[in-house]
């Protein structure tokens, strides 16, 4: 039997030819990121890593909707408007949920 992940990543591929954006969550930090999987690449990335979000000192609630915010203002500003969302190995919801819904108001369709 396949893992969660794994029949994820081969529905949002095989299903749909749109770019991936990949949802990654650890203990302390949450990444986004626009991958083009015919040419295997990152177009665009998001992170609580990142300085100017660093340096805020919010929840991670807070964070997760200002990385989503953030990824999809850097996504549409590549011409890019529609995105298929992988949730890699996570459950739709929590902080994922956040994120995603974050996304989605500023204007990214998936």
């Amino acid at each position: 039997m396949k893992t969660r992940q794994e029949r994820i990543r081969y529905k949002t591929k095989k299903v749909s030819d749109r770019k991936r954006l990949s949802v990654y969550r650890s203990n302390n930090h949450i990444y986004a990121q626009l991958i083009d999987d015919a040419k295997g690449v990152t177009l665009a990335s998001s992170s609580s890593m990142e300085k100017s979000i660093k340096d805020m000192k919010l929840s991670r609630k807070e964070l997760a909707e200002l990385i989503g915010k953030n990824i999809a203002k850097k996504i549409i500003s590549k011409g890019i408007d529609k995105v298929a969302f992988d949730r890699g190995k996570y459950k739709y919801h929590g902080l994922i949920k956040i994120l995603a819904e974050a996304a989605r108001v500023e204007g990214l369709n998936f």
